[in-house]
């Protein structure tokens, strides 16, 4: 491990900091439990004393399988402490989650008890909480850890990219990358020591372990983590005066504002609303701004590899562009270039390509998709976007999404908005199906509100769009398939329709 004295470039001393500046502020709250910043400190180092008593090395991969809660903030810093590699794992199962714990490498696996039987037969485990011998009840007889510090270029974490268009990859995060990561949102965001944030979407998604936890932790606020995003809860605090700062994707802003109190509840404390991790509906938005005026809203975009906050758009830049995703944060360059790599003139779509301190160092043993990713010097984000002359990007689609129907390329998002607009859409999600015809036929998948006909919606469409880009066909369904970010998986809306 390359030690480098006092350069405080790490995650662990993002928590060391805050725990000398305000050791007696509560720091986090979970469900009936709360700790100090100096007793989460305190914890932390107990922590990483009992994974090196399994017998972990520094530089082992330590995977994570479990719900949200204390204990999981708590081992995640552990390992950053340690100079191990955390592996967050979403709650996949089956031949999916065996094959990150594999790939990955993990050498031990913390779980939740009721998650373990999940688990591949041969993986080998210690549970996170709730029972004898988990990480929790073993804190209290665990010296605390007297290592070496780990250095600021050391690996961290494999960040697995979300896998809606192929394998997910394990992003190789550095200390450094994510400390650079987490001044770009406190200075983006607006994060304050005074804010009350709370936190509902899973900690094993990057966007609320690294653009709110962590950032948040650093400048010294008090954190709520909740077990998952319930949008009675979280009314609550908010109506209590407990929460005024929410991040969530924009699946669960549309699951508060269709509550039918969302329009009675008081909900005036709510000072910053986040949103990210999937395209916001500009038709949502502007309910959600009609409803709460005075609300700061902020559009929060990236991906795993950049840690994953690229570019936000701010409260006073919503104004006439409620469809962009903002200019790039702190850390972030960012250019818009053609197949060959130029940049392409601005209001001229292309690919999104990134060179930061943030980004990864490339994919855990995948050097070929780590060579397709980066060249000359760039990531290439597989992302569609349009930039302005003011310096604004906004996302027209991902490149594998973007629907060639008959020789003409359409954004699936221009669709979705539009369909969007007709009352009795609930969630709209747009692909192409192979056509004879068409190539790819543009095609709608809707979850209804009431009663509408497929007749309907495309005449709808083909009012508010060129009539080439409106839908061909319009398939119904009760859900639409998401990953646990909220993302929604068009490869399998794509194989479940395609031949039908």
């Amino acid at each position: 491990m390359t030690l480098t004295p006092g350069h405080g470039s790490t995650v662990d001393g993002v928590l060391r900091r805050s725990a000398r500046r305000t050791p007696a502020r509560v720091a986090v709250e979970y469900r009936d439990r709360a700790w100090t910043y100096e007793e989460l400190d305190a914890a932390v180092s107990r922590a990483a004393s009992v994974l090196l008593a399994e017998g972990l090395s520094p530089g082992d991969r330590v995977g994570a399988y479990g719900h949200n809660s204390d204990a999981y903030l708590i081992a995640f810093l552990a390992c950053a402490r340690a100079g191990l590699v955390h592996v967050p794992v979403n709650h996949l199962t089956g031949d999916d989650l065996a094959y990150i714990v594999g790939q990955s490498g993990s050498a031990l696996v913390l779980t939740d008890p009721d998650l373990a039987a999940r688990l591949p037969e041969d993986a080998r485990t210690l549970p996170l909480r709730d029972a004898d011998g988990s990480l929790l009840s073993r804190l209290p007889e665990a010296p605390p850890y007297d290592g070496p510090e780990a250095g600021a270029e050391d690996l961290v974490q494999l960040l697995y990219t979300s896998g809606t268009t192929a394998l997910p990859k394990g992003a190789m995060m550095t200390h450094r990358a994510l400390v650079h990561e987490y001044l770009s949102a406190i200075t983006a965001l607006d994060l304050r020591a005074g804010d009350r944030p709370v936190h509902a979407l899973p900690l094993y998604h990057s966007a609320q372990m690294h653009v709110f936890l962590l950032p948040y932790l650093a400048v010294g606020a008090t954190n709520i983590v909740l077990d998952a995003p319930d949008g009675d809860r979280l009314l609550d605090l908010i109506e209590a005066g407990r929460a005024d700062s929410l991040f969530a994707p924009p699946t669960v802003w549309i699951g508060l504002a269709g509550r039918a109190d969302f329009a009675t509840r008081d909900l005036g404390g709510l000072r910053k609303a986040y949103y990210g991790a999937s395209v916001m509906p500009v038709p949502v938005l502007e309910r959600l701004r009609a409803r709460l005026p005075d609300l700061a809203f902020y559009n929060c975009f990236g991906q795993s590899e950049i840690g994953p906050l690229a570019t936000v758009l701010g409260p006073d830049e919503h104004e006439g562009r409620m469809d962009s995703c903002g200019r790039p944060v702190l850390f972030v360059d960012a250019r818009i270039v053609d197949e060959d790599g130029k940049d392409v003139p601005d209001g001229t779509p292309g690919e999104v390509v990134y060179r930061s301190p943030q980004l990864c160092q490339g994919y855990w043993d995948k050097p070929e998709e780590t060579d397709a990713a980066f060249r000359d010097g760039w990531f290439h984000s597989g992302d569609l976007a349009v930039r302005d002359a003011e310096g604004y990007f906004t996302i027209v689609d991902r490149v594998k999404d973007v629907i060639n129907s008959g020789g003409v390329l359409v954004a699936s998002r221009q669709v979705e908005d539009a369909l969007y607009t007709h009352e009795a859409v609930a969630e709209a999600a747009v692909i192409g199906l192979p056509d004879e015809r068409w190539i790819e036929a543009v095609t709608a998948v809707v979850v209804p509100r009431g009663q509408v006909t497929e007749d309907e919606l495309i005449a709808h469409a083909r009012q508010r769009l060129t009539p080439f880009k409106a839908p061909k066909a319009v398939r119904f369904v009760d859900a639409l398939p998401r990953n646990a970010s909220g993302k929604i998986l068009k490869r399998e809306l794509r194989d479940r329709f395609a031949g039908r």
